[in-house]
């Protein structure tokens, strides 16, 4: 019997734990990314903060499958797919299939406007976390030798979007203006450092309960940071940060964080889109296609518990792979397939050393417990033993020095 090839496109967290639930299986896999290795997407704040280094939260794929007998890896970007064909069209040639997964992932929504795009920072890869780590350090240097005009847009960082990655940032910063800034540079006052969050609802971590949203609330502000909520950037001009309630503020540090928007890949009809997400039936199958899925952030599923589709997090992601991978050993063998069900396990965000939120099904807590809960959580997420190691080492000399070592500036000499 000749072994059917099924080609995944991304290595996010649903692409990932499929392609490892296959692993040396009867399937011949190939897994294809514009990147060669998978990155841990919640800890991207703390790249950008200079708190983990981007090897601890990035895992290369060739390494993750060294000693598989089934998978392949493709670094290349994907231009089109052709169902007619069962073809997939990349940057390093074309590819077969018998069943395609596209588990492309998200990227960041600037919501059409162009200005904001070319001037903000996005935070959707290491690299990005990277990009912002370098740009905010540079900001610290050229204050040294900046004009009075120059050093009021030097010392404000701007975070649009209060969800978990806007309040991270934000009490990441502010302990850093705290604790290591004045350590790094005497010479500079920091008192006149402002970290501004804006949101366009009326809460932070609006998607939360609402004890967790309260909770956000007082510890963003009670860590200095400047919150603005119902309020909408309109404008940024890589200097000048326009809102829509007409005030205007001094900024070469705009961080990104209010939305994002499916990555589709052209090919397929759009029949199959809604809200640049790929309409799924509980299989993850595509609508009109008999051998297309999608899983993942990308995927629109709905179900009479989520009559909106499931909301996109690493755990709906994470179980729509491993579901899948179980529907294909099915189909192999002739049984029934399991539709997918997302089991909320809950959500959780830090905002700052002791300063967390956890919202669980039935109760909700914050504060030490919520902190230690989500230091625990994220660090069993961590793919390898040795970068948990090296993480909770990091971890727990940031925590008892109040300082890392990780401020490092690379820049492209090209």
């Amino acid at each position: 019997m000749e072994k059917q090839k099924i080609i995944i496109l991304g290595g996010g967290f649903a692409g990932l734990h499929l392609a490892q639930k296959l692993n040396n299986s009867f399937f011949d896999v190939m897994l294809i990314d514009k990147l060669n290795h998978h990155q841990f997407q919640p800890l991207f704040y703390q790249v950008a903060t200079a708190r983990l280094e981007p090897a601890n939260i990035s895992f290369p794929f060739r390494k993750i499958f060294q000693r598989s007998k089934n998978i392949q890896i493709r670094l290349a970007e994907v231009t089109d797919i052709l169902p007619a064909t069962n073809t997939v069209k990349t940057t390093e040639g074309n590819f077969n299939y018998d069943h395609l997964v596209i588990a492309t992932g998200c990227k960041t929504n600037f919501f059409g406007n162009e200005q904001i795009s070319k001037n903000a920072f996005s935070m959707k890869s290491t690299q990005e976390a990277i990009n912002i780590r370098n740009e905010i350090l540079l900001s610290f240097e050229h204050f040294i030798s900046s004009t009075q005009v120059e050093k009021e847009a030097l010392l404000n960082i701007v975070i649009v979007g209060a969800g978990p990655t806007g309040v991270e940032l934000a009490g990441a910063f502010a302990e850093m203006k705290k604790h290591i800034l004045p350590k790094d540079y005497p010479n500079i006052d920091f008192s006149g450092l402002k970290i501004t969050l804006l949101e366009g609802s009326k809460n932070t971590l609006n998607n939360m309960s609402t004890a967790s949203q309260k909770a956000s609330r007082e510890y963003v502000e009670k860590l200095g940071v400047i919150l603005k909520t119902e309020t909408f950037v309109t404008n940024y001009d890589g200097t000048l940060v326009t809102l829509n309630t007409g005030e205007i503020l001094k900024s070469k540090n705009v961080i990104w964080a209010a939305g994002v928007s499916g990555n589709i890949i052209d090919g397929l009809t759009p029949e199959s889109l809604i809200r640049n997400r790929y309409i799924v039936d509980r299989f993850n199958k595509l609508k009109n296609y008999s051998n297309i899925y999608a899983i993942g952030d990308i995927a629109y599923m709905v179900t009479p518990k989520y009559p909106n589709a499931h909301p996109q997090l690493a755990n709906v992601a994470i179980n729509q792979g491993k579901n899948l991978a179980n529907n294909f050993f099915a189909l192999q063998k002739g049984r029934s397939l399991k539709e997918y069900e997302y089991k909320d396990l809950g959500s959780m965000a830090t905002i700052g050393t002791y300063k967390a939120v956890v919202d669980l099904p039935g109760f909700t807590f914050k504060g030490v417990l919520a902190w230690f809960v989500w230091m625990f959580l994220h660090l069993m997420l961590i793919l390898s033993v040795r970068n948990k190691f090296i993480t909770f080492m990091n971890w727990t000399w940031n925590f008892l020095a109040k300082d890392s070592s990780l401020r490092l500036i690379f820049k492209n000499s090209k």
